[in-house]
């Protein structure tokens, strides 16, 4: 079998930190890459005799990228830390590593929000590149919305990776506000131009998509508001491109 590294970074994470080092104490290593904790994320990775790194913030994908390339083994496992590996799914990954066929794997990931579990609003259908050799390939540099990009075949997992997202609105209101200048910053470098008339279509084709496409009404109230707060968010990403461009 394939000895393999699990790879999380992590900046005050003590909420969530605990349950997915739990999940994943069976790897061969778990890189941590810390980003400046102040509580007890650090604390509580010690127990689990994490590789820890300390490291400035370099962007999602530059910090994840460092991660991996922090690895002692080459089959990296690359999971946030408000995520937690089930034991099917755990079960799934040591039957591929001990003759993997592919390059890379997407897992199937099912999403908490505020006080349910989505099954619908287009979450249902989350499938991250999560398990990967690194000889073949690696993250992106992106500053936000990274994704792994790997040379070769890819199959996927239908096994559950549980990702707890936001226990309260107020945590979903601040990730959208730091998020969205985040990508509003990546756009406007790019050269990317906006107007307030496409920010707020781009919110409503949001809503429509999550809300009514993907069925979001069949996941109650949590299913509004989920589609309402991400069509927000995308309106302040393009409101912020514009006020950039301004």
């Amino acid at each position: 079998m394939y000895k393999f590294s699990v790879a999380i970074i992590t900046k005050n994470e003590e909420k969530n930190i605990g349950r997915c080092l739990e999940s994943v104490k069976w790897a061969d290593e778990i890189v941590i890459v810390d980003s400046g904790s102040t509580d007890k994320t650090l604390k509580i990775c010690r127990k689990y005799n994490c590789k820890i790194i300390e490291s400035e913030w370099l962007g999602f994908g530059k910090t994840k990228k460092f991660a991996v390339d922090s690895a002692t083994n080459n089959w990296i496992l690359s999971i946030d830390a408000d995520e937690e590996v089930t034991p099917d799914l755990k079960k799934k990954i040591l039957e591929i590593l001990d003759n993997p066929k592919f390059n890379g794997y997407k897992i199937k990931r099912k999403s908490f929000y505020i006080n349910k579990w989505i099954n619908h609003c287009g979450w249902n259908k989350e499938y991250k590149l999560r398990l990967f050799n690194k000889q073949f390939g690696n993250f992106n540099e992106q500053m936000v919305h990274e994704s792994v990009k790997l040379n070769g075949k890819i199959a996927k997992i239908n096994k559950i990776l549980k990702h707890y997202t936001y226990p309260n609105i107020s945590s979903h209101l601040q990730k959208i506000d730091r998020y969205s200048k985040l990508f509003a910053t990546e756009l406007f470098k790019n050269g990317k131009k906006t107007s307030i008339f496409m920010a707020i279509l781009k919110g409503k084709i949001k809503f429509l998509q999550m809300y009514f496409l993907q069925l979001g009404f069949l996941d109650g109230k949590e299913g509004f508001i989920l589609s309402l707060n991400s069509a927000y968010g995308v309106y302040l990403k393009y409101l912020k491109l514009w006020e950039m461009n301004k």
